[in-house]
Parts: C-alpha cells; sequence; structure tokens
C-alpha cells in the first residue's frame, strides 16, 4: 500500500510539472535507434541480434536478386564481431549531389536512405525500408565497411554511428562487392551504455537455419556460413541448384511421400514472379510456407490466399470431373487439401506491402489473382498429365475430408458449454479461484500420486492441477479425430478451454501458462514429448505466444546437518558437494519421481513462483520445430536410431 501511495504521489508531481517548448527534444541522426532500439529490431536480446545479421545479409540478397551477386560469405568472429561478405557489385562510392558525403556514409548514417525506395537500383527488394544498415551501425560500439569497386578498395569506419574518418582508398582489387563487419553495442561492466543484453549472443544454429533457407529461396547462390568463436571453426556451404523444390524435398525428408518429385510451376505476370513446390506426405499435419521477396511471412498474406484458393478449388473441379466426388458429397475443404502437404509459396515484387517492420504478412491485393491463376492453370494441367498421381492427392484428401467430419464430432464432445457451467470441466481438474487467464497456470503433472501432492502443495488462488493417466497417444502418427478419442486429451482440450485444430481460439484460453511437470527420467521425459507434441500440432498457438513451460523438478535432495539443498543435475551436485564439504558425508536423496516429495517439497522447489526454476518453450524456427516432431516422433526407424546413436550424452543423465 505505501508503495502504491508513492507512485501516486508521484504521477500527480508530472501531471503538475511545467510543460512548454524546451520539453521537446529533436533526435538527431541515429539518436532515435539508439534510444527506442525495440521500434526498429523489436528487443535486445537475442532475437534482436540476430535482426542485425539479417538486416546485412539482406543487402547482399538483394544483390542476387537483381543479377550481380553469387555468393555470401558470413564470418562469426572470436571476438564478438561478425562479418557479412559479398561479391555483388559493392555500395556505391561516389559524392552524393544533395548530401555532398559518399553514397556509401550517407547509406550507413542516415535512416531511409537508400536504393530500394524506386528507380532501377533494385527490382526486387526485401530491405524496402531503408533502415537496415543504418539501423546496424547505430546499434553497434564499432562497424567497418570495405568496398570493392572500380578496381579500388575503399574503407571507413563508424563508432556509434557515427564517422570516424572520411572514406578513403586502401588499396586496389579486381573483384568487386562489400564487406560489413560490425561489434553489436553489448551491456557489459565495461560498456555500461550498451545497447543489447549483457547475456545476449548469435546462436549459429539460428543463423545457419536462416542461411539455408535463404539458399533453397534463390537457387544458384551459394551461401557460406562460419562458426570461428569455439576450438576448432564450423562451416555450412548452403548451395542448392533446384531451389524450392529442394527445400519442399528437404521438409518431406523423414517422410514417407505420395510422389518421388515435387510438384513444381513458376510464372511471372505483371513484375510479379511466382515460384510454387509442393508435395504430400504420409503424415497429417501441412507445412507450407510462403515467402514475399525472400521474407518468411508467417501469418501468410494474399499470395498465401491465392495459392490456397486454387488448390481447393482445382482439385475439387478434377473430383468432379472424374467422379471422385459423386453429386451428393459436399465439396473439399481447404483443410483437407492442406492436410500432409508441403509446400514453398515464393513471390518477388517490386514495391511489396507489408503489415509493419516485422513484414509477417502480405498485403499486395493483385498478388492473389496472380498466384490464384498460374495455381490454376499450371496444377489443372499436371494433374490431366499425371493421374496416378491425381488419384493419390484425391484419396489423400478425401480421406481428410472424412476424418475432419469424426473430428468435429469429437469436439463437440470436448467444449464447454458455457463458463459458467463448472460441471463440463474435467473431473480430475482441480481448478483455480482466479478468473483472468494472465494470472492462471496450470500443471499438467505425470501420474494420481504427483497430483495428489501437487493439488494438496499448489496455491489454489491461481494454480490448477491436471493428473494424467499414463502416456497419451502419439498424435503424430494419428489424425485428430482419432487422437480426440483420448480421454487425456480430451481431458486437457476441455480444461484449456480454447479448443483444438484449426477451431483454436486463443482468446477462449482459461491459463496462459501451461506448465508440463514429469518425473525426471525416461518415461517422464516421453510423456513431456507427447504432450509437446500434441501442443505443437493442434494447439500451435499455445508454443508461439509462449504460453507453454517444462517445469524443473530437483533431481536430489542433499541434507549435511540442519540444511537441506536441492540440485537439478550431476554437475550443480558435485559443485555443491564440493563447496559443503563432503566430509561428513551428507545425506543424499536421489527423487526417481514426483510421487516422492511431499506437497511441501514440491511446492517450495517445482511451484513457487519465487524459488522454482522453468524452462518456456519456443519454435523459433518452424522447419526445424517439424523436423524435430517427425524425427523423434513418426514413423521412421531408422532416423530416429540414427539421431538416438549420435546423440546419447542428450539422455545420459536419464534413469533407464
Amino acid at each position: 500500500m505505501t508503495e502504491r501511495k508513492e507512485n501516486l504521489n508521484t504521477m500527480a508531481t508530472h501531471v503538475d510539472a511545467h510543460y512548454d517548448e524546451t520539453q521537446i527534444q529533436v533526435l538527431e541522426g541515429l539518436e532515435a535507434v539508439r534510444k527506442r532500439p525495440g521500434m526498429y529490431i523489436g528487443s535486445t536480446d537475442a532475437n534482436g541480434l540476430h535482426h542485425l545479421v539479417y538486416e546485412i545479409v539482406d543487402n547482399s540478397i538483394d544483390e542476387a536478386l537483381a543479377g550481380y551477386c553469387s555468393q555470401v560469405e558470413i564470418r562469426l568472429i572470436a571476438d564478438g564481431s561478425i562479418e557479412v561478405k559479398d561479391d555483388g557489385r559493392g555500395f556505391p562510392v561516389g559524392i552524393h549531389p544533395k548530401l555532398q558525403r559518399p553514397a556509401v556514409e550517407v547509406c550507413l548514417t542516415i535512416l531511409h536512405a537508400g536504393g530500394k525506395f524506386g528507380g532501377d537500383g533494385y527490382k526486387v527488394s526485401g530491405g524496402l525500408h531503408g533502415v537496415g544498415a543504418s539501423v546496424v551501425n547505430a546499434l553497434s560500439r564499432r562497424m567497418m565497411v570495405t568496398v570493392y569497386q572500380d578496381g579500388k578498395i575503399h574503407q571507413q569506419e563508424y563508432t556509434r554511428g557515427k564517422v570516424d574518418y572520411d572514406l578513403r582508398i586502401i588499396g586496389e582489387t579486381d573483384r568487386t562487392g562489400t564487406t560489413i563487419r560490425f561489434w553489436p553495442d553489448i551491456k557489459s561492466e565495461d560498456n555500461p551504455q550498451g545497447i543489447f543484453e549483457e547475456d545476449a549472443s548469435v546462436r549459429f544454429d539460428t543463423l545457419r537455419v536462416r542461411m539455408r533457407e535463404m539458399a533453397f529461396l534463390n537457387k544458384g547462390i551459394r551461401i557460406i556460413i562460419t562458426d570461428e568463436r569455439g576450438d576448432a571453426p564450423d562451416e555450412r556451404v548452403y548451395h542448392f541448384e533446384g531451389g524450392i523444390s529442394e527445400f519442399v524435398k528437404y521438409i518431406n525428408k523423414s517422410k514417407q511421400v505420395l510422389f518421388p518429385e515435387p510438384i513444381y510451376f513458376e510464372g511471372m505476370k505483371n513484375e510479379v514472379s511466382v515460384e510454387v513446390a509442393m508435395q504430400y506426405n504420409d503424415a497429417y499435419s501441412e507445412n507450407i510456407f510462403s515467402f514475399a521477396n525472400n521474407i518468411h511471412t508467417p501469418e501468410g498474406g494474399t499470395h498465401l490466399q491465392g495459392f490456397s484458393a486454387a488448390l481447393t478449388r482445382t482439385l475439387n473441379d478434377y473430383g468432379r470431373r472424374y467422379k471422385f466426388l459423386k453429386d451428393a458429397d459436399t465439396n473439399l475443404k481447404s483443410e483437407d487439401v492442406r492436410e500432409s502437404l508441403a509446400a514453398i509459396i515464393s513471390v518477388k515484387l517490386h514495391e511489396p506491402q507489408f503489415e509493419g517492420q516485422t513484414k509477417s504478412k502480405l498485403g499486395n491485393s493483385a498478388v492473389r489473382g496472380i498466384v490464384d491463376g498460374l495455381v490454376s492453370e499450371n496444377l489443372k494441367a499436371y494433374l490431366e498429365e499425371n493421374p496416378s498421381v491425381a488419384r493419390a492427392i484425391l484419396d489423400r484428401c478425401l480421406g481428410a475430408a472424412r476424418a475432419r467430419e469424426a473430428a468435429r464430432k469429437a469436439r463437440d464432445l470436448t467444449r464447454r458449454k458455457s463458463v459458467l457451467e463448472s460441471s463440463a470441466l474435467p473431473g480430475k481438474l482441480a481448478d483455480c479461484s482466479e478468473t483472468d487467464p494472465a494470472k492462471c497456470e496450470i500443471f499438467i503433472v505425470e501420474g494420481e500420486s504427483a497430483g495428489g501432492s501437487a493439488k494438496t502443495g499448489r496455491d489454489r488462488h491461481f494454480q490448477a492441477i491436471l493428473p494424467l493417466r499414463g502416456k497419451i497417444l502419439n498424435v503424430e502418427k494419428t489424425r485428430i479425430d482419432k487422437a480426440l478419442m483420448n480421454n487425456e486429451i480430451k481431458n486437457m482440450i476441455t480444461a484449456f478451454g480454447g479448443g483444438v485444430g484449426s477451431e483454436f481460439d486463443i482468446s477462449k484460453l482459461r491459463y496462459h501458462r501451461i506448465v508440463c511437470m514429469t518425473d525426471a527420467d525416461v518415461d517422464g521425459a516421453h510423456i513431456r514429448i507427447l504432450l509437446l507434441t500434441f501442443f505443437y500440432r493442434y494447439m500451435r498457438p499455445l508454443i508461439d505466444n509462449g504460453f507453454v513451460y517444462i517445469a524443473m523438478p530437483p533431481l536430489y535432495k542433499v541434507t549435511k546437518g540442519k540444511q537441506e539443498h536441492y540440485v537439478y543435475d550431476d554437475k550443480e551436485l558435485q559443485e555443491l558437494l564440493d563447496r559443503i564439504g563432503r566430509d561428513p558425508k551428507p545425506e543424499l536423496q536421489r527423487y526417481k519421481g514426483l510421487g516422492e516429495m511431499s506437497a511441501e517439497q514440491l511446492w517450495t522447489t517445482t511451484m513457487n513462483p519465487e524459488t522454482r526454476t522453468m524452462k518456456q518453450v519456443t519454435a523459433y524456427d518452424a522447419i526445424a520445430a517439424d523436423e524435430a516432431m517427425t524425427l523423434l516422433m513418426g514413423d521412421q526407424v531408422e532416423p530416429r536410431r540414427d539421431f538416438i546413436e549420435q546423440n546419447y550424452d542428450l539422455v545420459a543423465n536419464l534413469d533407464v
């Protein structure tokens, strides 16, 4: 109460404070970027760091799209810097007619300065906002640009966006291109004014996945990424002459496909280039990824709308013409024809209209008709020329339609009739009294014994408990209609309140923290991955919004004298024993299951928000996540065995 009063008094003081023209600030140059970095790169954590790299690489890719670049090299250097090198035309080095400064300096020090706002410099570009390279400069404690052009090597350096010296010639060359090396401005004891969080670092795996994606989308380009920060450099080379056809094959590599080669076609209309590759597999989920000027559009947009409409209409027309669909049958729906489909839709256009700087959705209305027409014409011709493939696709889609209808009936049984009818909730659910979903959390607990301890030890105000009996169905190997017959899955759907599958509505979710709490053994790990597979396949927004967590119960209880310690892995155990002494020998208890803990111990170690540790589940790369799910939970045994043999150390601490 005292703190609240102090806050109110502070607010009152602010309202009464003098406010006139002297309070208006004008930020010059790149100061605005350093003042509000989140407006330009989203965040100042590791994700923001990756955004810096993408902005520079995108410039090189734009050169490739213009036809002037064939190779891009990215180096993660031991001193914390990142270098991006290409063999494009190089930044212009001549004097800008208006600003009377070298054009490369203008591009790197002034917002919204670039060659992508009009003219003939770039017909297609992902970095259309003109803020990329200058923002990277502003958020780097140091940047160095080297331009190879007209037989000369030009160089200039910057400190936090400000020029260190005039552009100068440092040598001669017979190549063209640009090399940019930058040191992100990361906070530290020696650099308290830094921008990025102290523990932020560039993840090699994250970058290589993105670079592989760029190589798929731009057939023929070679992208080399090297991590020089470890004991031995790790280098990956990505080069795909088959482009997005190889991309689809990669997505389906752990699945059985209905036909050996992806369906591929491309075309251009009104200066919009369209590429489509698609192939059906034996799984039950869809993997359709859309791109505009090499930028992934996770929320889709007009290009994806055009593809989906044409795909549904063309397959329905073919099904009617050749009697796969009888006169009395209803048409296939979009979700029926997308099940089991892996597809890439890539469009490239002169002036894409994205929703905001995040570029998550394409808005150009004309693109829908262009993609629709191209897909309709080419897919119709393909089906006519390949009747055996057409039959396999239609049989798959009709099976999906029958499963959809069965799933609809099963879903009706899991829906809550209303919020007021608490009897609609599962009988095993111990609900919480709080009604604000943002304040509520539900623990999915393995076993009745652990469920009993959790129910007793929890804070009933905001913590709900749902015990599971045994292992839920592996949804990777079955359709949703079969999954909805599983009692444990039905209980989760009903308890969460948001629905399932295509009907999932996150606004109706009853808890914003869904915590998987399983034993620290092989069975517990298996139950956890079964749960995560279900969430990822049929409640994907839970993961996308960061609502799924993994509880971290302790592995050991160490007692010495009157002191009790809880540790979470073997390394931490050895560190504790070194710290408290091994003589006299401490008493050591190994927890093999949550049920071995008392309600008080479970609360203290695993459920108390003030003392617990939890892992948040995220999927920063949808393709990699899908690959992992298929590998670990799918029907193919050999790839899974190889993975286990190669990664045995990941389960070395689990009880078998």
